[in-house]
């Protein structure tokens, strides 16, 4: 017996030192994290703040971490507050500060004439599994996606996904809806609730790599947009009825054709809930030979009225010679007081 048994034994110690002990190797978190992290530095697509601040290696447990995780506490300059200090990478904060800028806060102040200044904020960095069901590591465990409860307005009022998404006022609804279709032309993941039953009370966005089609990256986005709940301009001419909720569909192509870019509203002021105007700050109309102003990077341009020319008038035939006070009140050197 003893005969047969050492073989076996020195052929799997064998085999051992032939594969270099790569059994007990640690996993090495995949190289294209740490390329993207540095890769957002160099471009220099965040900035340094006391709002945005660098932190320590988080190296663990297993493959999870970030080389250079950011504690990220507001976005959009400082003008829009997170409820709670979050732990994500650099490509995260730059693509949340692209999505406020270019379609939360235009979308605000169409629906409700005013700007967000607070993102409900439930969770970033965080080494745990997909829905923390299963093996799969979600992208939370590499910094790279955050869940979103919910907004606040300039005014104090709350618009949250679990309460608005379905039982709120319809422009409370469409507000959620507009930012949700926005928020699929930046990040690679969006789910909002109908998506599962995990996803009831907040939408989770991420940059996870799902591949790429010649149109760009692929995108999941669940529910897919409705086409009358998208942002405006939008066009409704040609459009297929959205397909049904799948797991391998990829509507990167469906995205990329109904949901354009959102302009900021022309006009200048917008009706309150009780009747009362408000100020947006948009700027004034571009002059008709000046290029069209854009309100945000790759945004769709404000249309400014045409000018209407002025009449054309013509001068009397012969005209008097005209007195000294006449030329001064024509040459405007000369304004008579008021009784």
């Amino acid at each position: 017996m003893a005969r047969c048994v050492w073989p076996i034994a020195t052929l799997t110690v064998a085999a051992l030192a032939l594969s270099g002990c790569s059994l007990f190797q640690r996993p090495q978190r995949p190289a294209w994290r740490t390329q993207a992290e540095k890769a957002c530095f160099a471009e220099k697509k965040i900035q340094m703040s006391s709002f945005v601040e660098l932190a320590k290696e988080i190296d663990g447990p297993g493959i999870c971490g970030l080389t250079m995780p950011l504690k990220v506490t507001a976005l959009a300059g400082g003008t829009v507050a997170l409820t709670s200090t979050q732990t994500i990478g650099c490509p995260m904060t730059a693509a949340l500060d692209q999505w406020v800028s270019e379609f939360v806060q235009p979308i605000a102040l169409q629906r409700f004439g005013q700007p967000i200044t607070e993102v409900k904020s439930m969770g970033s960095y965080a080494c745990r599994s997909m829905n923390n069901q299963g093996v799969r590591l979600s992208e939370h465990g590499f910094g790279n996606a955050i869940d979103i409860a919910g907004f606040v307005l300039m005014d104090g009022r709350e618009i949250t996904f679990v309460r608005d998404w379905t039982r709120g006022k319809e422009n409370d609804k469409a507000f959620l809806r507009e930012i949700q279709a926005g928020a699929c032309q930046i990040f690679t993941t969006v789910l909002a609730p109908g998506s599962d039953v995990f996803h009831y009370n907040h939408m989770h966005v991420d940059l996870a790599q799902h591949g790429n089609t010649s149109e760009g990256p692929r995108r999941y986005c669940k529910p897919i947009p409705a086409p009358g709940l998208m942002p405006k301009p939008f066009k409704h001419d040609d459009l297929p009825d959205p397909p049904e909720l799948d797991e391998d569909l990829d509507i990167a192509g469906l995205i990329e054709k109904t949901v354009p870019r959102t302009a900021v509203a022309s006009n200048t002021s917008s009706s309150l809930s009780n009747g009362s105007k408000i100020s947006l700050g948009l700027p004034p109309p571009a002059p008709a030979q000046a290029p069209r102003v854009r309100v945000a990077q790759n945004m769709a341009p404000v249309e400014s009225a045409p000018l209407s020319p002025k009449p054309a008038i013509d001068p009397p035939a012969k005209m008097a010679p005209l007195s000294p006070l006449d030329r001064l009140l024509l040459n405007g050197e000369f304004v008579p007081k008021r009784r």
